[in-house]
C-alpha cells in the first residue's frame, strides 16, 4: 500500500474536521525535546484524525457506526459521528474509567460498557456490526484509522519537526503505524511500550502478532491484548526500536510535565516521555529529539 498516498488523501479529507495541534521545543526533566500537544486535539486524543477519515470516507450505511474501545477511540468515533449527523454505538471495557466514559456520554452516542478488557468490548461490538449492518471502526487495525492518524506526523514535518529520533508511545499501533507510513525510515522512530502492556515488544520478539496480558496505570489507553497486523508488518519492515517503561516512570512523566510545562495528560500521553527521562532510551550525543503527546483524559477530571 502507498501509505504516504493514503496519508496525504486523508490530510485532505479531514481538513476543517481536526485541530492543528501546536508544537514547542522546551527542556523537560533536563532534556531539550520537540513536542506535539496532540494531547489538545478533539476529545482530548488524536484519534479523531483517524475518526474523521473513516466516516468521512465511507459509506457509512443505514446502521450508522460501531466502534469497540478503551475509551480514548470510542469518543473519537462518538464526537466524529455527532459532527456529521451518523448514529454510533460505542462499546467500553469497565475499565475505560468514569472520565472517558462521561466523554462518550456527551457526545450523545449510544453506550455500553461490557466487563473486562478491550478484548472483551471488541467482541461486543462485532455482534452489534453482524446484527444491525453497522460499519466497524476498528480503533487500530485498519487502513482509514492508521492512514488518518499518519496526519499527525505529516502535519508536524509541515510545522518543522528538526528532531532526528520521535518517541511514540504504541497500544495497538494506530498512532505509531500511521508515523511510520509518513516517514518511510526518514526519521528514527522508538516505539514506547509500559512493560505490563507491550504487545509490539512481543510480537517482534516472536516474530508475529500474539496475545500479551495487559496491565497497568496506561492500561485503559494502551492496553491492546495484540498489536494489529498493518503496524506490525511496518515495524518489521522498518526494524524499529522498541522500549519499555515502568508505570513509576510514566508517573512521573506525568508529574514533570505537569510541573515543568503545565501540560496535563493521562499516562498513556506521557508514555513516550517516560522513556527519555528513565533511560529507557538515551539519545546519543547531538541527536535531536521528539516526543509526541497523546492523550489527555486523565480521571479524575481536575474539576
Amino acid at each position: 500500500m502507498d501509505w504516504r498516498a493514503e496519508i496525504d488523501a486523508a490530510a485532505t479529507r479531514i481538513e476543517g474536521h481536526v485541530r492543528r495541534t501546536p508544537v514547542m521545543e522546551i527542556t523537560l526533566g533536563g532534556h531539550t525535546v520537540e513536542i506535539k500537544l496532540e494531547h489538545m486535539q478533539h476529545t482530548g486524543v488524536f484519534k479523531a484524525r483517524g475518526a474523521f477519515n473513516s466516516l468521512i470516507k465511507g459509506p457509512v450505511p443505514a446502521g450508522g457506526v460501531v466502534a469497540a474501545s478503551g475509551g480514548n477511540h470510542g469518543a473519537a468515533v462518538a464526537y466524529a459521528a455527532a459532527s456529521l449527523g451518523i448514529p454510533a454505538q460505542i462499546f467500553v471495557p469497565n475499565i475505560a474509567g468514569p472520565s472517558k466514559i462521561a466523554l462518550i456520554e456527551r457526545t450523545g452516542a449510544g453506550l455500553t460498557v461490557v466487563p473486562g478488557q478491550f478484548a472483551d468490548a471488541l467482541n461486543a461490538a462485532l455482534a452489534h456490526e453482524a446484527k444491525t449492518g453497522a460499519m466497524q471502526v476498528h480503533a487500530y487495525d485498519a487502513p482509514g484509522t492508521l492512514a488518518g492518524q499518519g496526519t499527525c506526523m505529516r502535519e508536524w514535518e509541515e510545522q518543522g519537526l528538526k528532531a532526528d529520533t520521535v518517541l511514540i508511545a504504541v497500544g495497538g499501533g494506530g498512532l505509531i503505524g500511521g508515523a511510520m507510513g509518513w516517514l518511510q525510515g526518514t526519521r528514527k522512530i522508538v516505539a514506547v511500550e509500559p512493560e505490563t502492556s507491550c504487545a509490539l515488544h512481543a510480537a517482534l520478539a516472536a516474530g508475529k502478532p500474539v496475545d500479551v496480558e495487559v496491565s497497568g496505570v496506561a492500561a485503559n489507553a494502551l492496553g491492546a491484548r495484540k498489536i494489529g497486523a498493518l503496524c506490525f508488518e511496518l515495524a518489521q519492515a522498518q526494524g524499529i526500536d522498541c522500549v519499555l517503561v515502568s508505570d513509576d516512570a510514566i508517573i512521573e512523566a506525568q508529574r514533570v510535565l505537569w510541573q515543568e510545562a503545565r501540560q496535563l495528560v493521562e499516562p498513556a500521553g506521557a508514555t513516550a516521555l517516560a522513556a527519555l527521562l528513565s533511560g529507557a532510551y538515551k539519545p546519543a550525543p547531538g541527536e535531536r529529539v521528539a516526543v509526541l503527546l497523546c492523550g489527555a483524559n486523565v480521571a479524575p477530571e481536575p474539576i
